[in-house]
């Protein structure tokens, strides 16, 4: 007696319609051309950096909001004193020296006093208010933009322990990020050219974050979002690092204080492209007319859709936390241990998540 057709990979034969299809070879999974995939991260870059040259925004929601306008001038004042003191350093006061006698105490420690007592007090005076200040700016610009303020975070103990040990692993994640991007520059040949890359898409995250927290997103969910975007948040750093190229490590800090409240509006109104890394364009009709499933073309397997920026960091702060364990015995760095474990975990399941479904938002 024949079996019936009970596997549902197989269709019952019609030999009415012709020869017996397989869904199983039909669902297999259809790629674009590598050329294809090229043009669509060309796209991507080119929308990067004409979103990161949207100063029409910027002047925009400044004429808007009394507030927004408020901030940003007092930040422009106190970044163009620092400006005004660091290149009064490096202009002036060192050519100076240069030439004068050193046979004085005062000559020969003048240009370590002016950066103690003068120099480090204002750079840090300004990034510190700076980023008060923007934060100011990307809650106001956020209203403007979306007519909602943003949501507050439970006010509980263990959300308070959340949002301490996020905000520790937080502030280790992008000061080892700067680390990591003076260390590529030592690298031969390719050190320099790596280093600003990285630098882009440093610059980016620090833009872009106040947009996704306002989202909701947690740590894991912006890396991995920023990793699966890396053209476009490649090209929107891209300005911004390339004007912090020039100067010494003082001013390119004073020149990106002074440029970031600006950056934050436009990354409030840009659009990061795509919107499904696995599935960047929709779907197609299958050529079989036979087959009614449209057919989901994924990127070209020759060009990653996931770079891992911010892994270097990642094994890096892993690193640190466990030292900070040994040493203080398993306790000051414990809470944030455990944060940044649940973070690697969760991070892990959003991974299983993503190939499986092909979900990357």
């Amino acid at each position: 007696m024949q079996q019936p057709f009970n596997d549902p990979y197989i269709r019952p034969p019609n030999f009415n319609a012709g020869p017996t299809l397989y869904r199983g070879a039909s669902s297999y999974p259809t790629f674009l051309s590598f050329s294809e995939t090229a043009l669509l991260h060309v796209r991507w870059a080119l929308g990067g950096l004409l979103d990161s040259w949207r100063w029409d925004i910027v002047v925009k929601t400044a004429l808007a909001d009394a507030e927004i306008r408020a901030n940003i001038l007092k930040s422009t004042l106190l970044n163009a004193v620092s400006l005004i003191s660091i290149y009064t350093f490096d202009l002036l006061i060192i050519p100076l020296l240069g030439r004068a006698t050193q046979e004085r105490w005062l000559h020969r420690n003048f240009g370590t006093l002016y950066q103690v007592v003068w120099l480090l007090p204002v750079v840090g005076a300004s990034l510190y208010f700076n980023s008060t200040w923007s934060t100011v700016i990307a809650k106001r610009t956020y209203v403007l933009q979306y007519g909602r303020r943003v949501a507050a975070s439970p006010a509980s103990y263990s959300g308070m322990l959340r949002a301490i040990a996020t905000s520790a692993y937080r502030a280790i994640l992008l000061g080892s990020s700067i680390l990591v991007t003076f260390a590529l520059g030592y690298i031969p040949v390719v050190g320099p050219f790596a280093s600003f890359v990285y630098m882009c898409w440093v610059n980016s995250y620090y833009c872009f974050e106040f947009v996704w927290v306002s989202k909701g997103l947690s740590l894991p969910q912006r890396v991995r979002h920023q990793e699966e975007r890396w053209t476009y948040y490649f090209s929107f750093g891209l300005t911004s690092a390339a004007l912090c190229l020039w100067g010494s490590s003082f001013a390119n800090a004073a020149i990106f204080a002074l440029l970031y409240p600006a950056y934050i509006m436009m990354a409030m109104s840009a659009h990061p492209h795509p919107i499904h890394p696995y599935s960047p364009i929709p779907p197609r009709a299958h050529p079989n007319p036979r087959i009614q499933e449209d057919v989901i073309l994924h990127p070209s397997p020759f060009i990653p859709i996931r770079i891992p920026i911010f892994a270097p960091m990642i094994f890096l702060n892993e690193g640190l936390l466990k030292i900070v364990s040994i040493v203080t015995g398993g306790k000051g760095g414990g809470k944030v241990r455990r944060q940044s474990e649940s973070l690697a975990m969760m991070e892990r399941a959003q991974g299983t998540v993503g190939r499986s479904g092909h979900k990357a938002d």
